[in-house]
């Protein structure tokens, strides 16, 4: 497979995919891409066309053609002949649902399975986990099943910070993964700081950008993973 799994969008202060447009580049030129199908479920405030444009904007600077999803008459169809497939963050649940909708989640896991590039980013990030069980997001529509594409067999908590605000009496975000993997104790979450990037293939899974990785597993302590070190142990069912 080839996994290009993106912490968020935009950085403070930065443009739209700012961050991350020089490794959705080369990701896509060294697979000779020319034109993805791209899944705007994820948006909820504002329509699919509009978030088709926002990021057809910074492709055409990649000479990358995109497509909407939503503008196909047969989604299956065009999920079976995308020559790669990239997903948008925004809601996971409301992503979750209407992917199950069009009847394009068995597609889509045997397309990228199979070796068709999957980029996603926040909610798209967390698509590619076993579940969407460790999404920031409120589940603001109901999903028949949190299980998601399962190409990787870890977790990842988008957006990932440390922070505590003073006076803010509720859990933090480490409480909350540690809710998690006591639950699922045979699971290991990645939390993603904003500005990383986890590039997976030829079996190999790299970390890019500023920031370490804070990975969590039930029984251990959890533990921060810089860019350039081993992280093949998240591989490991």
């Amino acid at each position: 497979m080839k996994l290009l799994l993106i912490s968020n969008s935009t950085n403070a202060g930065e443009t739209y995919l700012g961050f991350s447009k020089r490794s959705i580049q080369l990701f896509l030129e060294k697979n000779k891409v020319n034109e993805v199908l791209f899944v705007p479920y994820a948006a909820v405030t504002f329509s699919y066309d509009a978030y088709e444009d926002r990021v057809t904007k910074v492709f055409d600077e990649l000479g990358i053609k995109v497509r909407g999803l939503h503008r196909e008459s047969d989604p299956y169809m065009a999920v079976m002949a995308a020559s790669a497939i990239v997903v948008g963050g925004g809601n996971t649940f409301h992503l979750l649902k209407h992917f199950r909708q069009a009847r394009i989640m068995e597609a889509a896991r045997i397309k990228i399975q199979n070796g068709t590039p999957y980029i996603g980013w926040s909610a798209g990030a967390n698509l590619a986990c076993p579940t969407i069980c460790t999404t920031n997001d409120m589940p603001i529509v109901e999903v028949e099943s949190f299980e998601a594409l399962n190409l990787i067999p870890f977790q990842i908590n988008p957006h990932y910070i440390d922070y505590h605000p003073q006076n803010h009496a509720g859990e933090t975000r480490e409480q909350r993964i540690a809710e998690y993997i006591v639950a699922n104790p045979d699971k290991y979450v990645a939390g993603l700081r904003e500005g990383c990037i986890l590039h997976y293939e030829n079996d190999k899974l790299n970390l890019t950008g500023p920031k370490s990785v804070r990975v969590f597993r039930q029984g251990h302590p959890a533990k921060e993973i810089s860019p350039g070190e081993d992280l093949g142990f998240l591989l490991k069912h």
